[in-house]
């Protein structure tokens, strides 16, 4: 149920709490401006520190008064003089064109510049660029806007707030906005116990590697050429796996970019020295298209000695034969893969539009054999359900703040090592009968909990108890093993949907492809996985009837 906030300054708590937990926490990492700002804050009149906080959580850094209406602030203009006497903020701000055309309204635009009756049907960005020549200088609010009767602020601290709040999270994808949809009781958190001292940076720099890393892919998005943007890449500290995963994330992607521009050699330096999953692969595809299939032959047979996942497995054994027979060697023998079972259906268009998925469910249903749309939902679940105490075992750096949807390292490499007890503890009830017990318990207790594997909305009692019912522990078993080594990659590929007889206490994993459709990579590793060690799986191909 979601709760009403009775407390008109809930975000002002928030913010506080994040401040204090720093504090109490991070206090040998911070600057000089962070630890007096953390103390100088709280000492500011309430209104004012409550518009400060408006101001933080609303996009942008300038803001008219007449815009920060709030009934428990009061008057705007009052609650910002103590902000702008400790420099916190600016009042009247120099403006150049394009931010006052950001504050203003058409009709105050239409004013201020007396615009001809042409110019006003215009569009506000056609405005902009008709007067963009004739003002191109920068003015205060108050010179641009004569007797507006309004004033304008600048927010001088968005970006030590954004540094306070990458602290907290350890990330940039939370903001302000975790803190009120658990009070509105929208999303909710396990409660982890963790020390004190459990803290997601170690040292600053840490911090200030995230942060430099964080420029380096917001000016690779604005454009900036990728040499630029690599050549300022932090090394990041050989023992911050987590930091150094980023990095390799982000040299990846401007790899992928370099590659697509056709700069082979460049592609080629970036993949090889970069760790992150796949880019070995595309080092030896980007040799075989520089006209170096020998050096790219050598690489990929060494690869094949010790794969660094399935995925790769798969694209080297796509690339193997293509790069042999440009060599002139001899054609290599093909190792066949376990294959599903082949669906093939021939059903009238639906009347109305629907996913194949959804037709071909509707049709294979029966009374003594329902059928469930599921994709990755299902098996995703069932493990988090089952191995919810590893995955949220307080071990040090998996949490260290109280809006963790899922353990910090959880795509780190060690993740499951690390808690490789406690794994093996919940698999092992799959060889009695007390995973039953588990998979119901939490299910009960933790509905609605945020959990990285947790799919709530696809999930109710009756597909749990059948999935029980229906799935052998041992098929269970093998399909969590995989999960768990890899689970960035595992998680996705699963079948659509699954059909139960629970009569028979059977099932069957059935993917669905619709005309011109066919299997992913993701799709046919599950695929594999499952006809090898007997899981029953089909592949259901659908024509649409004349």
């Amino acid at each position: 149920m979601i709760k009403v906030l009775d407390n008109a300054f809930y975000y002002l708590d928030n913010f506080h709490q994040v401040l204090t937990w720093i504090g109490d926490r991070y206090d040998d990492l911070l600057t000089t401006e962070e630890r007096d700002f953390i103390t100088g804050f709280p000492t500011l009149p309430q209104a004012s520190r409550a518009l400060l906080v408006r101001m933080v959580m609303r996009k942008g850094t300038l803001f008219r008064a007449s815009k920060l209406a709030y009934a428990e602030i009061g008057s705007a203009h009052e609650a910002a003089r103590p902000l702008a006497a400790l420099g916190l903020i600016e009042e009247d701000p120099l403006l150049d064109l394009e931010q006052l055309f950001d504050l203003l309204q058409k009709p105050e635009i239409g004013k201020i510049f007396q615009l001809a009756p042409y110019l006003r049907q215009l569009r506000k960005s056609e405005q902009l660029e008709a007067l963009r020549e004739q003002y191109d200088g920068q003015h205060r609010f108050s010179n641009w806007y004569e007797n507006s009767g309004d004033h304008v602020y600048s927010h001088l601290t968005q970006q030590l707030c954004d540094r306070l709040r990458l602290i907290f999270f350890g990330n940039y994808h939370q903001d302000w906005t975790e803190f009120v949809l658990s009070d509105l009781g929208i999303y909710q958190y396990e409660k982890v116990a963790f020390s004190p001292a459990a803290r997601g940076f170690r040292s600053r720099r840490d911090i200030d590697d995230f942060l430099m890393l964080h420029q380096c892919h917001e000016r690779f998005v604005d454009g900036e050429d990728p040499a630029g943007v690599i050549r300022d890449l932090p090394p990041c500290s050989d023992d911050n796996e987590w930091l150094r995963s980023r990095r390799d994330k982000l040299t990846f992607t401007i790899a992928q970019h370099v590659e697509k521009l056709a700069d082979w050699k460049a592609a080629h330096a970036l993949y090889a020295g970069c760790h992150y999953p796949g880019a070995r692969a595309r080092a030896i595809r980007v040799l075989e298209k520089d006209e170096q299939p020998r050096e790219a032959f050598d690489l990929l047979q060494v690869a094949l000695q010790q794969p660094e996942s399935e995925a790769e497995r798969q694209q080297l054994l796509r690339m193997a034969p293509r790069l042999a027979r440009k060599l002139g060697h001899a054609k290599l023998p093909r190792t066949p893969l376990a294959q599903a079972l082949r669906i093939d259906l021939s059903l009238p268009p639906p009347q109305e539009p629907s996913y194949v998925e959804f037709v071909v469910r509707d049709h294979l249903a029966r009374d003594d054999a329902p059928v469930y749309y599921v994709e990755n939902s299902l098996i995703n679940s069932l493990f988090g359900l089952l191995c919810w105490d590893a995955v949220f075992c307080p071990i040090p750096g998996a949490f260290f703040h109280p809006y963790h949807r899922g353990p910090a390292d959880l795509h780190s490499a060690d993740f499951q090592r690390r808690r490789a007890q406690q794994f093996a503890d919940c698999l092992a009830q799959l060889d009695g009968d007390q995973y039953r017990a588990t998979i119901l318990a939490n299910y009960a207790a933790k509905t609605g909990i945020q959990s990285p594997f947790l799919y709530w909305e696809a999930l109710d009692e009756d597909l749990i108890g059948l999935a029980l019912d229906c799935i052998p522990p041992l098929h269970l078993k093998r399909a969590f093993e995989r999960i768990l080594l890899d689970i960035k990659a595992n998680r996705s590929g699963f079948p659509d949907l699954i059909q139960f007889w629970p009569a028979e206490r059977r099932y069957n994993m059935i993917e669905v492809k619709g005309p011109g459709d066919r299997l992913q990579d993701n799709q046919l590793r599950w695929i594999e996985y499952c006809a090898t060690h007997q899981m029953p799986i089909s592949v259901c191909y659908l024509q649409w009837a004349a």
